[in-house]
């Protein structure tokens, strides 16, 4: 099976429209505020209306007030749910819409553990952690730490560029790989040229 690709941290219909055509799968607007790529709904709703179909739009949530991730759903027609803070399996649950839950890679973390509790998220994603911020790090960790065998989808992210995502994909085998900062000019702003290097070599090695 094939690996997927999510370009995350969009702000800007020409990027989303670069990645659109390099092949992604999909793309991430991100709703945080103390995020450099975060969207307002308006631009959000720009950016998901210009893409061609097939591609998923996720929509990038930390520790959002239910009525906050609620408004942007009346918005924006996003097809998953990000969730990258301390959210309970209770608050991601509550909107009725698939999700993904973001784990960070803290010193010790119990994957299979945390597989369970969050046993209906459509998959996790693993990120690099940084006691300073939530995601968006731009820093790698151990994927070695990763089993393979955790019974739910692994969204691998965390410091991924073009260079070093093949390492990631035979050391991992996930079922998707997510990239921000390695395939950007300046924050929140991408490179085309990378988006389209990146998906490259993931479709060479994934």
């Amino acid at each position: 099976m094939r690996t997927r690709v999510k370009i995350c941290g969009i702000t800007r219909v020409e990027d989303a429209l670069a990645a659109a055509a390099a092949g992604a799968d999909a793309i991430g607007l991100v709703f945080a505020e103390a995020s450099p790529r975060c969207v307002s709904a308006d631009q959000a709703r720009t950016i998901a209306a210009a893409l061609p179909p097939f591609i998923t739009v996720v929509g990038l949530f930390v520790d959002a007030p239910a009525a906050r991730i609620r408004e942007v759903l009346g918005q924006v027609p996003l097809d998953l749910l990000q969730f990258h803070g301390r959210e309970t399996p209770e608050d991601c649950r509550q909107f009725g819409r698939p999700y993904i839950k973001a784990v960070r890679m803290t010193p010790g973390v119990d994957l299979a553990a945390e597989a369970r509790r969050y046993a209906q998220a459509a998959g996790l994603l693993l990120d690099a952690y940084d006691p300073q911020l939530a995601g968006g790090t731009g820093a790698t960790f151990d994927w070695t730490r990763v089993p393979l065998d955790l019974g739910k989808p692994v969204i691998l992210a965390g410091g991924l560029t073009p260079e070093n995502v093949a390492r990631a994909i035979q050391a991992v085998r996930p079922y998707a790989v997510d990239v921000s900062s390695g395939v950007e000019q300046s924050k929140g702003i991408k490179d085309a040229a990378k988006i389209a290097a990146f998906i490259r070599t993931v479709a060479v090695n994934g």
